[in-house]
């Protein structure tokens, strides 16, 4: 997994935090200084807890388990779209539906809404229906999409939540700590990061900021996969030989089996020849 450098992160403007007035006191630890009433947050800091995130969420791919992406500002949205959709892994991007994570049944039962839909319009349904319903239910899928699409294949609840600035998606992460699941995200100087289990300081406003500090996550999520792939190949080489060790052995043992029986046939036969001498003799 390659190192962020603190150049790259004050080249992409991580270090630019909110207001002065703005600021909440728990970022004091991650906040290196104040210039012109604006905070300045300490690119250490962020380097180490970038390392410390990414490595964690190498480990949950690694375990094949899923992590949900939650961005809904306009400045991350397309960012989130791109990089993360490469990597197979849910994400939001639109609202956030109330109770999808509380209330998961209730989501799912929407998506498979979804393929009912796609369905339909697949085995000739559609075609025994009115236009007006017709359109009604294409309405209906367009907002499901738009709303649900990037978490059709999400079939369980995620190991793990990713989030975009804490504040506005303040209802994902309630939820998330509900459930107890870990949460990673971007916590601005105006944020509360005891809120969540890794925080990464940086500035969650500026596109260059999001998509330096996604940059890292994914390759670390692609690193997790790739090693998953590797060990189950690995597993199923491993299991392939035993497969043929016990088949040898097998045939061995019968191989000797059936010697055993002819030796036994043979002393038999040997056994009524000595007989049929003996009584000869007689």
């Amino acid at each position: 997994m390659s190192k962020v450098t603190i150049e790259q992160l004050l080249e992409a403007g991580c270090h630019f935090g909110h207001l002065k007035r703005k600021w909440n006191p728990h970022m004091a630890p991650y906040i290196f200084m104040e210039r012109n009433g604006i905070h300045i947050i300490d690119l250490n800091k962020t380097q180490a807890k970038l390392e410390e995130a990414a490595a964690a969420l190498k480990q949950i791919a690694k375990s094949g388990r899923k992590v949900l992406f939650v961005a809904t500002k306009k400045q991350a949205k397309d960012i989130i779209a791109e990089k993360i959709g490469v990597i197979g892994m849910p994400y939001v991007t639109e609202r956030w539906p109330g109770g999808m994570l509380t209330n998961f049944p209730t989501i799912r039962k929407a998506v498979k809404k979804m393929s009912t839909i796609d369905k339909m319009a697949s085995d000739g349904t559609f075609n025994n229906m009115s236009k007006r319903e017709k359109l009604q239910i294409s309405r209906q899928r367009a907002k499901l999409e738009k709303n649900l699409g990037s978490i059709a294949d999400m079939a369980r609840l995620p190991a793990a939540l990713f989030v975009i600035d804490i504040m506005k998606e303040h209802i994902a992460v309630s939820e998330a700590r509900r459930l107890n699941l870990p949460i990673f995200g971007m916590v601005d100087t105006n944020s509360d990061p005891e809120l969540i289990d890794f925080p990464i300081p940086a500035n969650d406003d500026a596109a260059n900021s999001i998509a330096i500090v996604l940059d890292t996550v994914v390759e670390a999520i692609k690193e997790g996969n790739n090693e998953r792939k590797m060990e189950k190949d690995n597993q199923e080489e491993g299991d392939s030989q035993n497969r043929k060790t016990k088949k040898s052995s097998r045939e061995r043992n019968r191989v000797m089996e059936d010697d055993d029986v002819e030796k036994k046939k043979m002393g038999k036969r040997l056994t009524r020849k000595m007989k049929n001498i003996e009584e000869e003799k007689k």
